[in-house]
């Protein structure tokens, strides 16, 4: 597995990737008219927008496909961590935020190690796993989702 940056031809697989999870994962909690506005939100060109935006991506690749990807925004909030059904428990998201994470807190000394997820519900375990709390009941918007947080191990905040 090789896990990198996102650059622009990555786009549209990941894209598609997401919108894939988003389908099978999250969007039967939602009525139909809430899915397609996620979806609307989600697609090529939003990506394309929070790369510009400073969102900082990067993929994971097996054997030259991308497996999976995660997206941070503002070096703290966990925007995007999706992982291809057929890569699923073979610790790619483990990869992808430990990658993630080392890259937010890079050349930020002040940078408290603090970050926030909406995980959805399917994802709620595989955050926890990775070390995120629930810092709320789940909400309800567009989609359904349970804010979270990573306090690392040994802080004050």
């Amino acid at each position: 597995m090789l896990i990198r940056s996102l650059d622009a031809a990555d786009i549209p697989a990941a894209a598609a990737l997401l919108c894939r999870a988003a389908d099978e994962f999250i969007l039967h909690e939602s009525a139909p008219q809430d899915a397609a506005a996620f979806l609307a939100d989600q697609g090529e060109t939003r990506l394309r927008s929070r790369v510009e935006e400073g969102y900082v991506y990067h993929v994971a690749l097996v054997d030259g496909e991308l497996a999976g990807f995660v997206g941070v925004r503002g070096r703290s909030h966990v925007y995007s961590l999706y992982v291809d059904k057929r890569y699923q428990r073979r610790g790619i998201a483990r990869r992808l935020w430990e990658t993630a994470r080392a890259a937010a807190l890079d050349g930020a000394p002040d940078h408290p190690g603090v970050f926030t997820v909406n995980a959805s519900n399917y994802a709620v375990p595989s955050y926890e796993a990775l070390g995120f709390e629930r810092t709320a009941p789940m909400q309800v918007g567009i989609v359904r989702y349970n804010p979270m947080r990573f306090v690392p191990a040994g802080s004050n905040t």
